[in-house]
């Protein structure tokens, strides 16, 4: 056991731009709504005090669905929607993350766990699926995938993160306080020591030995490894800098990794980029992976939430940051 407390304070900044807001929280709720209209910027590693009353998260997503057969994924009064989104799923030019994408597939998986359908994208019953959903949350039921719509969702799953309820309401958690665990042997991507939260790596390692009874994904030793858990806000400034990449979806430089509750996991990799590149190719790689695919079924049954940007990245919900 290493204790890690102590770790340096940085001035570090989240940006959240008008737009990006509108479009993360959009009909979520007043209170929500307001607190994400802020440009935030936090100096201190003191919480900054917030007037507004705090958020609330998000319900869990409803229970995952089995793979449906081709019969049950039918529907013939959403033919056409089904076909659109056929179209769409490659096609759709979006910038959903605030940096331009090209179809929906890569969030294909998590969409379809949302909707609570077991059939694919491309089907009238995932449509329908879709619309039922969109009726639920005040939305036209078109059953179609459009970029305000999936904003909405996006919204819902970002608010199971209980760092993000934090990031909304200016509040930077403070370094992760105690002691750090380390992993054990095997655990580790290529060997790599990792620490995290005791409760957190119970978790981890309840929600593994789960998931390696797939014999598809217990065929490949490195998936669920992990390759990075806590970093403190030193090491994440130094990363910044060195790699210039401060801002935005690729690297916040008040990273949840600081609490000691997220961790970064093997889920596959495509030819020629690493575990963790947020290239457009290997994300879509990713979430054709059975790893991944097992994750978005399953880990919320462990305590864990992804990231939907990133489909190696997963928070552990059980204790706060």
């Amino acid at each position: 056991m290493v204790d890690l407390r102590g770790a340096p304070c940085v001035e570090r900044s989240v940006r959240i731009k008008v737009s990006e807001a509108l479009r993360f929280l959009a009909g979520l709720g007043a209170t929500a709504l307001v607190l994400l209209l802020l440009a935030i910027r936090v100096t201190s590693c003191a919480p900054m005090s917030v007037s507004a009353p705090p958020m609330a998260a998000s319900p869990p997503p409803p229970a995952a669905r089995a793979p449906a057969t081709p019969a049950e994924c039918r529907n013939s009064a959403f033919d056409a929607q089904a076909q659109a989104n056929t179209a769409s799923l490659a096609g759709l030019a979006w910038a959903p993350f605030g940096r331009d994408e090209i179809g929906w597939e890569i969030y294909a998986p998590m969409i379809g766990r949302e909707v609570a359908t077991g059939c694919p994208p491309t089907s009238p019953a995932f449509a329908a699926a879709l619309a039922r959903w969109q009726a639920s949350q005040g939305l036209a039921a078109t059953g179609l995938m459009n970029e305000v719509d999936f904003q909405r969702m996006r919204g819902v799953i970002q608010l199971r993160r209980p760092f993000v309820v934090l990031a909304a309401q200016e509040v930077c958690p403070e370094p992760t306080l105690g002691v750090l665990e380390p992993n054990h042997d095997g655990e580790g991507y290529g060997g790599k020591q990792v620490f995290m939260r005791p409760a957190a790596f119970a978790a981890y390692r309840r929600m593994a030995a789960e998931a390696r009874r797939d014999p598809e994904i217990a065929a490949d030793p490195r998936n669920l490894t992990i390759f990075s858990g806590y970093r403190s806000p030193a090491l994440d400034a130094q990363r910044c800098q060195l790699e210039g990449n401060c801002d935005g979806v690729v690297r916040a430089s008040c990273s949840a990794h600081r609490t000691g509750l997220a961790v970064d996991i093997y889920v596959g990799q495509a030819p020629g980029f690493g575990p963790d590149s947020s290239a457009d190719p290997n994300r879509l790689y990713m979430s054709r992976t059975p790893t991944y695919r097992w994750l978005v079924a399953n880990a919320d049954r462990f305590g864990f939430v992804n990231y939907p940007f990133e489909p190696w990245h997963w928070e552990w919900t059980g204790e706060a940051p």
